[in-house]
């Protein structure tokens, strides 16, 4: 099995470094940043579960890969519509792309025969159908990650929790290629179930990210913090449960009550989210996956939902702020 993984990140390099040392042959496409550590010392992981070397192919151009049998997407949902010259030269005629992002996939719509919104495109993550362009629907399988990692040092991720990363196609359909790639992880030692319900997976996460991820950016707090605090909690709980009221308004049902989302979100202590990093670290935020996509299928479907419209409002401003700044 030829495997790519394409934003060789914490997220990235930590899933490349499993499938090599499970046998896949990968090819890291990374930036120059890292490249040089990664093709002089491979990747080095340093795990709770045990630390182990991966020396495997490392590079910036993806010509040198050539086509393969699966892309393994480690970018951020925004860079996804400008990644198309690193994608073509890995894409065969039969090539899927393990799409590993947070919030809603561009393929949401697709695939639910017989739904009313079918093939529908979601303007916040497929804007003018730019993703779709430069991933064609029929090539993704989605991707929902419960595992935490960061770049320790060039080339160096530490592995902080989970293994988990759950796969299916837009269809529901237990594929021949979702079962092959599922294997692959497992052999490399992680969870990856492939499951029919994928959506319900993502609506789970998206609870947690949709209300936490803004917020943290708005405030500056760590999960604890915004957890502790009475009023932020309130508005954490409103959050959710407009996100839940979307999720059942699409046919999902996500099947971890609002009071646990929090509390597993308490459990985690000063940790900053992503958003908050980014913010920090001066890039662009991924809001539109996570907050603005959720605020369209609001409306797509008729529920109400002021809260999240009200905090996206105030948070894209935000963004919008920092990068006229910047």
């Amino acid at each position: 099995m030829k495997i790519a993984v394409l934003g060789a990140g914490a997220i990235g390099a930590y899933v490349g470094a499993a499938l090599h040392r499970g046998g896949a042959e990968v090819s890291l496409i990374a930036r120059r940043a890292h490249l040089d550590a990664l093709r002089c010392d491979g990747v080095r992981v340093l795990s709770p579960r045990g630390d182990f070397v991966a020396r495997t192919h490392a590079t910036d151009d993806p010509r040198e890969v050539g086509p393969v049998d699966y892309v393994f997407l480690g970018l951020k949902a925004h860079q996804y519509a400008s990644c198309g010259p690193l994608m073509e030269p890995l894409l065969g005629p039969s090539t899927a792309v393990i799409a590993a992002q947070n919030g809603i996939p561009w393929w949401y719509f697709h695939g639910l025969s017989g739904h009313p919104l079918e093939g529908r495109r979601i303007e916040a993550v497929d804007p003018r159908g730019a993703v779709s362009h430069v991933i064609p629907v029929h090539r993704a399988i989605g991707c929902v990650v419960y595992c935490s990692t960061e770049i320790e040092a060039p080339g160096v991720i530490r592995h902080l929790e989970g293994t988990r990363f759950s796969i299916g196609e837009p269809s529901g359909e237990i594929s021949a290629r979702c079962v092959a790639f599922s294997e692959a992880m497992v052999a490399g030692g992680l969870k990856c179930p492939v499951e029919p319900n994928l959506r319900d997976d993502i609506w789970v996460k998206l609870m947690g990210n949709v209300a936490f991820n803004p917020l943290s950016a708005l405030t500056r707090a760590t999960m604890v913090d915004m957890c502790g605090h009475p009023g932020a909690r309130d508005l954490v709980t409103e959050m959710m449960r407009e996100t839940v009221a979307v999720a059942e308004a699409t046919g999902c049902h996500p099947s971890v009550s609002i009071e646990r989302r929090i509390a597993g979100a308490a459990k985690v202590g000063h940790h900053k989210t992503s958003t908050l990093q980014d913010l920090e670290a001066g890039k662009e935020l991924e809001l539109e996956a996570i907050i603005g996509a959720v605020v369209e299928i609001a409306s797509l479907t008729g529920v109400p939902a002021p809260t999240l419209r009200n905090v996206y409002a105030a948070v894209d401003l935000l963004a919008r702020t920092v990068a006229m700044a910047g």
